[in-house]
């Protein structure tokens, strides 16, 4: 797998590149700056981005708005997010991406190599790997905002996705809400149904759905 690695900071971004070593990971650009990445994405057409959100000059939202323009120029270019921060506007429209191969992760919820490794060759292979810590900071803010997206779901259904975007099974989102098993299962088929995902044996439905409920 051929790589390309933004991270600003010096001893963050030699040990992801040996880490990355260590696997059979080849790391083809080590970038520093937003400035310099989104011709190293266009030129080298790596196999994945990992990509902090903050980069120089501004230390803002450099990353994810370079993720994004890079991914409409080269469409499904597999990229993820490695980042201490969940930024609102440019990680919703990243994440609702549906063409998939697309990533976001904590740092700091990074708890081994064989887990990171891991995230980063279902997303080289176009799959999604987020943080369910990521979506539900996410979907909390979205339940703030008024829009058509917010309407289409009763508030029991909000109640039941936002435990769904924190990893939680349909027994466990059962419990914490004092309902049975059933009644949270005819929550789910109908936020799906809501939310336009047709029936699928991809087990990827639920964060979909979480995804598609972000959707601006």
């Amino acid at each position: 797998m051929r790589v390309v690695l933004a991270e600003d900071l010096y001893l963050l971004r030699a040990g992801l590149a040996r880490l990355l070593a260590a696997h059979d990971i080849q790391v083809i650009a080590a970038i520093e700056t937003s400035g310099e990445l989104l011709g190293a994405l266009l030129g080298d057409r790596p196999d994945l981005a990992i990509i902090d959100v903050r980069l120089p000059p501004t230390f803002t939202d450099e990353g994810l708005r370079v993720a994004i323009e890079a991914r409409r120029r080269l469409p499904g270019l597999p990229v993820l997010v490695l980042s201490q921060y969940v930024e609102q506007l440019y990680a919703r429209e990243l994440l609702s991406d549906r063409a998939g191969g697309v990533g976001y992760l904590l740092k700091d919820r990074v708890f081994s190599d064989d887990q990171f490794v891991d995230a980063l060759r279902t997303v080289a292979a176009g799959g999604t790997v987020i943080d369910q810590e990521v979506i539900a900071k996410l979907l909390r803010r979205k339940e703030n905002c008024a829009d058509d997206a917010v309407g289409r779901l009763s508030p029991r259904e909000r109640e039941v996705l936002e435990l769904m975007a924190q990893g939680r099974s349909n027994a466990a989102i059962a419990q914490r809400l004092f309902v049975s098993e059933k009644a949270v299962s005819k929550h789910t088929t109908s936020i799906f149904a809501k939310l336009g995902l047709e029936p699928s044996d991809d087990d990827n439905r639920r964060v979909l759905a979480v995804l598609a409920y972000l959707n601006p």
